[in-house]
């Protein structure tokens, strides 16, 4: 069974659907003490950095998501949900955020843009893979996937981190990680609830994992 953390945080019915469609189990959770329940966790996610970590801290739903890492299971971070997986973000001030992944969430650097961007970073964009030193392979979780595929975007702050962690990076202006992971610990930036077929393999590798 996969559990998503509901926390008032956005419109969750497109992931639903998408893992519905997958023929998944899979259930809405907003009490934190049934989290250990699940097999495996998702923690979505749109708006504001500061507002998401307060609705989690509201019944200690950030501490039972910290325990449900630390438990060796799955979790995937989606969009702000990845986000959120860090230490912290800049976005209208400075905001601790659950420390599941080292390293921090900050604004586009418009300053290094080789050309006028819009932000926030919207639409269709290529995410491409890539391998740590550290792990010497690509990650399960774009099995099947070619090296550089098209997903889903909607973000004006990105996450800025070791190498170690990177699985997936992408360019808008200048590059930047676009998917982690940390041991049992995944991050996605892009929706791939909305992001079709690639999007929908994203999550059948997780279901699968």
């Amino acid at each position: 069974m996969i559990g998503i953390v509901d926390y008032n945080m956005g419109n969750l019915a497109s992931v639903i659907n998408a893992f519905e469609s997958l023929g998944a189990q899979i259930s809405l959770e907003s009490n934190p003490e049934n989290l250990k329940n699940y097999d495996k966790l998702i923690l979505p996610g749109v708006g504001a950095f500061g507002d998401a970590m307060e609705h989690l801290q509201r019944n200690d739903m950030d501490k039972a998501v910290i325990e449900f890492a630390k438990s060796g299971k799955l979790l995937l971070g989606i969009c702000l949900g990845m986000q959120l997986l860090f230490e912290s973000s800049e976005e209208f001030g400075f905001t601790e955020g659950l420390g599941l992944i080292p390293g921090k969430v900050v604004a586009f650097d418009t300053a290094k843009f080789d050309h006028p961007l819009k932000v926030p970073h919207m639409g269709w964009n290529e995410m491409f893979q890539v391998e740590s030193e550290k792990r010497k392979v690509k990650s399960e979780l774009f099995n099947g996937l070619p090296n550089d595929f098209y997903l889903y975007f909607v973000h004006s702050f990105h996450a800025v981190c070791d190498d170690e962690y990177a699985i997936g990076k992408t360019y808008y202006g200048y590059e930047y990680v676009s998917a982690v992971q940390n041991g049992n610990i995944y991050g996605i930036q892009p929706h791939p609830e909305k992001s079709h077929e690639n999007g929908l393999k994203i999550l059948k590798n997780f279901v699968k994992l």
